[in-house]
């Protein structure tokens, strides 16, 4: 294709993110990149010289989601309401032959990370060679920072390789340098993404290097939480268990897909992991960082999960008691070595087990809820709305967990670290009134 370029390096570029954090990272990149031009950010497709959508192609409704976002975005361009339409992401990077069949309206199709020609086509002399200050959203104050890219595990399951490509690790020069620019811009809490955690370091030093990544990360001067995500559970670093126990910036918090624990489902899943490993691994866990908050995900749904192995990740559940816990039903991916096996269970039996284990943790976790009140958290706040202020324990991760609901006598702002009683509780929310420091009242 041979798309037409902006004329101008002043003109408004509206970026639409979707899918995970780690795309988010990527749109940030894109983003700062595009300001450091000089190009404008709109904050709305209506009326954008261009507009950029990076997509999402891990599953079936991530995937709908994405190619529903280039459908409507491709009506607005032949309304005339956007000038260029660009799509990049993982769903591009898949998928790119067939979109450019299929939705020929937009402009050009990129991949994952193919952020230099994405500014060559909106202009050729946009400089793309610059060191990438991330774009950070107006009042901020926590961000994902991406520590590689890419991923060698052989799960059955996944297409992400497919999409993005072996495992890479980002430099641990890089990924400070980053880290401290986020805190200059006021940022406060450091989410570290990748698409295997724990694997980092391996291919590029020889060894996983996660624990002195985050002992370095630890230590950036501004950032007051550090909070690990995606930690692989086979060869788990356990090195790093002492690390997160005894540096008080990093929230004991882990964040590790276990995604089922029936020992043939594993196998076939090829996780590289046994039921009895995997308790072995949560005890061990527990007992080197107390007090953690684990969360994890599971798939329901996979093509061998009969009911003895849907009951078998039942019990798991009820006996490991995650802090935290989400559910995807399984999705048949194309060229994954899973997909010869099918789809075999119907989606209202995915449905009704999906139903069954988050009836059980909506039980887990309002009982671990209620034996927190009367105590006492430091809370992250991240909003104000309707009297109360929308905070956020070391358990809670931005966007996917829980929160905590404050009640003030003073004004808090974004980003503040405050003390707060528990003084109720639901199912995975809490509610609480500020402790004010001494001499404040």
């Amino acid at each position: 294709m041979n798309p037409i370029s902006i004329a101008l390096p002043t003109k408004r570029v509206n970026v639409v993110t979707l899918g995970c954090s780690k795309n988010t990272v990527d749109s940030e990149a894109l983003m700062g990149l595009l300001r450091k031009n000089n190009i404008q950010l709109a904050d709305e497709a209506d009326g954008a010289d261009a507009v950029i959508i990076n997509t999402c192609g891990f599953i079936d409704l991530a995937k709908e989601e994405s190619v529903n976002a280039i459908l409507a975005a491709a009506a607005m361009k032949r309304e005339g309401r956007i000038g260029q339409l660009y799509v990049a992401g993982c769903l591009s990077q898949r998928y790119m032959n067939d979109l450019e069949e299929e939705i020929p309206e937009v402009d050009a199709y990129f991949g994952v990370t193919d952020f230099g020609n994405i500014l060559k086509t909106i202009n050729p002399n946009l400089k793309h060679d610059l060191i990438s200050e991330r774009f950070v959203p107006e009042g901020s104050k926590s961000a994902y920072i991406k520590i590689s890219e890419g991923c060698d595990n052989p799960c059955s399951f996944c297409a992400i390789p497919l999409m993005r490509g072996g495992h890479v690790s980002r430099p641990v020069e890089d990924i400070l340098l980053e880290a401290t620019y986020l805190a200059s811009e006021g940022v406060k809490e450091l989410v570290l993404v990748a698409q295997d955690s724990t694997y980092y370091g391996l291919d590029l030093y020889g060894e996983r290097k996660l624990a002195t990544l985050l002992e370095k990360v630890a230590q950036v001067r501004g950032i007051e939480w550090v909070r690990l995500m995606y930690a692989y559970p086979a060869k788990f670093p356990l090195d790093i268990l002492p690390v997160i126990a005894e540096q008080p910036t990093i929230c004991k918090y882990i964040d590790m897909p276990i995604q089922h624990v029936s020992d043939p489902v594993l196998k076939s899943m090829r996780r590289g992991i046994t039921r009895r490993a995997m308790m072995e691994l949560i005890g061990k866990i527990r007992a080197g960082v107390p007090n953690i908050a684990l969360r994890t995900t599971l798939i329901i749904g996979y093509p061998n999960e009969g009911e003895t192995e849907f009951r078998e990740l039942l019990d798991f559940v009820a006996e490991a008691e995650f802090e935290r816990l989400g559910v995807f039903a399984y999705s048949q991916e194309e060229n994954t070595t899973a997909h010869p096996l099918e789809d075999p269970i119907p989606a209202e039996v995915k449905q009704e087990r999906i139903e069954r284990v988050m009836e059980l943790q909506r039980t887990i976790s309002a009982r671990r809820n209620e034996s927190l009140i009367g105590g006492r958290e430091r809370v992250f706040v991240e909003s104000e709305s309707g009297g109360e202020y929308i905070c956020r324990s070391y358990r809670d991760a931005p966007e996917v967990d829980g929160e905590v609901y404050v009640t003030s006598p003073v004004r808090l702002l974004p980003g503040e670290f405050v003390d707060v009683e528990i003084t109720d509780a639901v199912d995975y929310d809490l509610f609480a009134e500020l402790i004010p420091p001494t001499g404040l009242l």
